[in-house]
């Protein structure tokens, strides 16, 4: 917030008059008060109604850029004079922010923490073996006779991707650049023939530059809906329901986003090289597209479309009024993730999920719980997220869990950003983090008109 236009609130003053207009034709009262959420490439602003003219936000966003800040939360108070407290709220590096609410969003307590599924490794399983479709001659016979005019990579363009990756390319991805290195440069500026080379191949190569690991790390996402994911692989499963893996080797997309991989991690009936689809829509798991590189020119599809990410109950258990009507109906050694939801009868106890062993995620809509105080018994958990008021509770009893790596408030309904934010420090301070910083600015909008 270094920046003199980021705390100008000359720079503000456009948008802050169009959020009050707007309030004052819906509401009697003399002061207004509104908050919301401005990043580079967007905006949230709660309390209002329409939105103000993009140029009075755009004002705020190029001050941002020029500052160096991705995202800020803000709120004002203005009265019906004119007068007007301004409060930004962050950034931090320790907070994620908040999607489409000005309220803060998880707060990571252990720097460089990953949820379990992101720190999942594949499996070893020795015996997987390339599938017997996998043919080297016919592949190359039959991509020469599709791309007769193609230029092959040669052996050192090769080489120089394998060191790039860290990573030796399987032999049938390698007869595949041999015939072509998919370069744009290549087809000059030719559509046609980029149509042509789409259809030889089944995807959008990438050219040996774009080739990529689809490690876990390449598929982020935020910690609030990561650490609800579990990741499992069946003894039946063609595919590791995994959220990446260093065997997974990106060479291509579908034209619609979605990731087409060789796999060198297969599940445990799986084959060495099969061909793998990671969806754009998805965090975890990859489904099988082909067998082999030579069956997906071929146009010969894997018997697994489903893949194995879908996730498997009961490893997350939702207890809520239109699901699970208790908690000991989701309590079982295998659970990783409880969420109790929306609830209409008496607060829920913890009872039946302490001491089991994988339980790592626990989020509480408030109001749920019986004793808040039970989660100082859950001595597992990473990630929890519960109202302002269970917080409260946890903080003021010295019962906040240091299991956790990152932590999140519920927040339903209008509450003050400050009071959030002011809770949100106090889980910060606990483990030492980086505050969300408090600007407070303040100036003169002139009386409506």
């Amino acid at each position: 917030m270094a920046d003199a236009s980021m705390s100008d609130f000359a720079t503000w003053a456009p948008m802050l008059r169009s959020l009050r207009a707007e309030r004052a034709r819906r509401s009697a009262a003399g002061s207004v008060r509104v908050a919301g959420r401005i990043g580079r490439a967007g905006w949230s602003l709660a309390s209002t109604g329409r939105m103000p003219p993009p140029g009075r936000v755009k004002r705020v966003q190029s001050a941002l850029a020029d500052a160096g800040v991705d995202d800020v939360s803000f709120t004002a108070d203005m009265e019906g004079t004119g007068r007007t407290t301004l409060h930004l709220l962050g950034p931090s590096p320790a907070v994620e922010p908040g999607i489409g609410t000005p309220h803060p969003g998880a707060l990571i307590l252990v720097e460089g923490a990953l949820p379990e599924p992101w720190r999942r490794l594949p499996e070893p399983f020795p015996g997987a073996a390339p599938a017997p479709s996998a043919d080297l001659e016919l592949l190359e016979r039959t991509l020469r006779e599709r791309l007769p005019h193609a230029i092959g990579a040669t052996e050192e363009e090769i080489s120089a991707a394998e060191a790039r990756l860290g990573i030796a390319l399987p032999d049938e991805l390698k007869v595949l650049y041999r015939v072509t290195r998919s370069r744009w440069e290549d087809l000059q500026g030719d559509h046609e023939a980029a149509r042509d080379a789409f259809m030889a191949v089944g995807c959008e190569l990438f050219d040996l530059d774009g080739l990529r690991v689809a490690d876990a790390a390449s598929r982020h996402c935020h910690w609030r809906f990561a650490a609800m994911e579990a990741v499992s692989t069946p003894p039946d499963a063609m595919v590791q329901g995994l959220v990446g893996s260093p065997g997974w080797i990106a060479f291509g997309d579908d034209g619609g986003g979605d990731l087409l991989a060789v796999d060198l991690t297969p599940g445990p009936r799986g084959h060495q090289g099969q061909i793998i689809m990671l969806s754009h829509e998805e965090s975890v798991g990859a489904g099988l597209v082909a067998d082999s590189l030579t069956d997906l020119v071929l146009g010969r599809f894997g018997a697994e479309p489903g893949g194995s990410g879908a996730r498997r109950p009961p490893a997350v258990a939702r207890v809520n009024s239109a699901s699970l009507g208790s908690i000991e109906a989701a309590a079982h050694p295998g659970l990783e993730v409880l969420s109790i939801g929306v609830w209409d009868d008496a607060p829920l106890s913890l009872a039946p999920v302490i001491g089991l062993p994988r339980l790592r995620t626990l989020t509480a809509y408030p109001g749920t719980l019986a004793d808040p105080l039970e989660i100082a018994e859950l001595t597992g958990l990473e990630y929890l997220e519960l109202g302002p008021q269970e917080w409260r509770v946890l903080l003021d009893a010295g019962a906040v869990p240091r299991s956790l790596s990152a932590a999140a408030i519920e927040v339903h309904g209008d509450q003050d950003p400050l009071a959030i934010v002011a809770l949100a420090n106090e889980i910060l301070g606990l483990w030492g983090r980086p505050r969300i910083v408090r600007t407070v600015l303040e100036g003169d909008l002139g009386p409506l008109p």
